[in-house]
């Protein structure tokens, strides 16, 4: 049976992933800060406007405007999306006091504005974007799986496929606690290293059900009025840097 597979926006990726993510899946988008974790989100669902998905951005480490501006920035116009009820942004970081606000970080609070937003925006195959679900443990890291777990089961039975970032620290690339990745049905890692004296970037397909992916790291880069650039897989001289900078030696 052939799965239906959705396209993140960025068709080289796509190729990587046999035709884009399966329907229904839950994607935990993971790294480092200023990887490109939000701007692979963004394409994702602009995307979805552009098939006629139901799209919901939740937002808890930037602000609603702050999305607007960055999709702006790589030709996206959201703010004629949200006017013409293709896309709702949920910000739960400003504590505003609109319709698509969140006033507390709890899991329960967030599955039901999302399902609320769901119903507004009618039936349909829909996408949505966590960014991130970390701060919904960052007080309570040993409940990260337990609340990942929930928001992947709630979520699913609406026809949702999820793309969830989730944040790594910078010195030592390594997750804050045991969240997304294990519930997940696909990991998309991004990662960074400087190399004379310039940070690169790198994408790797590090688990993807029911897809021959690639199993190769690319290099990245981010460019006004493209967004997330694929440029080729990183040499072995990037990889072999890269794994001596996390301190392990082939």
């Amino acid at each position: 049976m052939d799965i239906e597979r959705l396209s993140t926006g960025i068709s080289s990726l796509d190729k990587m992933l046999a035709g884009g993510i399966p329907r229904g899946f839950c994607i935990a988008i993971t790294g480092e800060p200023g990887t490109g974790k939000t701007i692979l989100c963004i394409h994702f669902i602009a995307q979805g406007i552009k098939e006629g998905d139901k799209c919901i951005y939740v937002t808890t480490e930037e602000s609603r405007e702050s999305i607007i501006n960055q999709a702006k920035q790589f030709k996206f116009d959201f703010d004629k999306s949200i006017k013409e009820d293709k896309l709702i942004i949920i910000d739960a970081l400003m504590g505003l006091e609109d319709k698509w606000s969140l006033k507390s970080l709890t899991v329960e609070d967030l599955v039901e504005k999302i399902i609320e937003a769901k119903k507004a925006l009618g039936y349909g195959r829909a996408r949505v974007v966590i960014d991130s679900l970390s701060a919904f443990w960052l007080d309570k890291p040993s409940m990260a799986r337990r609340y990942s777990y929930y928001v992947k089961k709630v979520l699913a039975k609406w026809d949702f496929t999820i793309f969830v970032t989730s944040q790594y620290a910078i010195t030592t690339s390594e997750s804050f606690g045991w969240g997304i990745e294990h519930i997940a049905d696909g990991i998309i890692r991004f990662r960074r290293i400087v190399k004379g004296g310039v940070l690169k970037r790198y994408i790797l397909i590090e688990k993807m059900r029911q897809t021959p992916h690639s199993l190769k790291m690319h290099e990245i880069n981010i460019e006004d009025g493209k967004g997330l650039v694929i440029l080729g897989p990183a040499g072995e001289e990037e990889k072999e840097e890269f794994l001596l900078s996390k301190g392990i030696k082939k």
